[in-house]
């Protein structure tokens, strides 16, 4: 991880820095280094922005039938929105360059609130459709994704195929575990 070595601090592996995926940056890095004291956290979360956007020129790249699987849910009269532990600027930098800024009726991103797995960010994005946990449906390839879900109360689905192995994610008793994202849509018609 360049910003640990740019600060002096030990890199890292790889396995751990994927561990911390869907974490709100602030979070990451204390999971990460947790001797670090507050302004070192702020300091280190500074950096590490700078280098990913510096860095970071390639765009992201939605895993196979993701888009199709959106604009279904979209015409069929869902309302889609994103939990995220990235930056609003980064979700938005990242919507614009998979050019699906209007796919989404909503989202709540890490800097706006509090991080995942705290359920705040579920919680927000049912008050502001009126909806209720059952009425909802988290998807998710983190255990922080599923934990968040499991503690606002909402039915998750996990993602087999992301950040975190289907053994982790079992745990947070998901309704299904998919191993493609076109199984949402059989998932939901069935």
């Amino acid at each position: 991880m360049l910003t640990a070595q740019d600060m002096g601090y030990k890199v890292p592996s790889k396995e751990s820095a994927a561990d911390i995926i869907g974490l709100g940056l602030h979070e990451a890095v204390r999971s990460l280094f947790p001797s670090l004291e507050n302004h070192d956290v702020e300091r280190f979360s500074k950096q590490y922005s700078h280098n990913f956007r510096s860095y970071d020129q390639t765009p992201s790249q939605l895993f196979p039938r993701v888009r199709e699987v959106l604009v279904w849910l979209r015409k069929s009269g869902y309302i889609i929105s994103v939990a995220t532990g990235k930056s609003r600027a980064g979700l938005d930098r990242v919507l614009s360059a998979l050019n699906m800024t209007d796919i989404f009726d909503g989202s709540r991103c890490a800097d706006e609130t509090i991080s995942k797995p705290d359920p705040l960010m579920l919680q927000q994005l049912l008050n502001q459709f009126e909806l209720t946990a059952e009425e909802a449906l988290m998807v998710g390839d983190t255990e922080f994704d599923l934990d968040m879900a499991l503690r606002a109360g909402i039915p998750s689905i996990g993602v087999s195929y992301g950040a975190h192995r289907k053994d982790r994610l079992l745990q947070y008793n998901p309704v299904a575990i998919i191993d493609e994202f076109i199984d949402i849509k059989r998932y939901i018609l069935q």
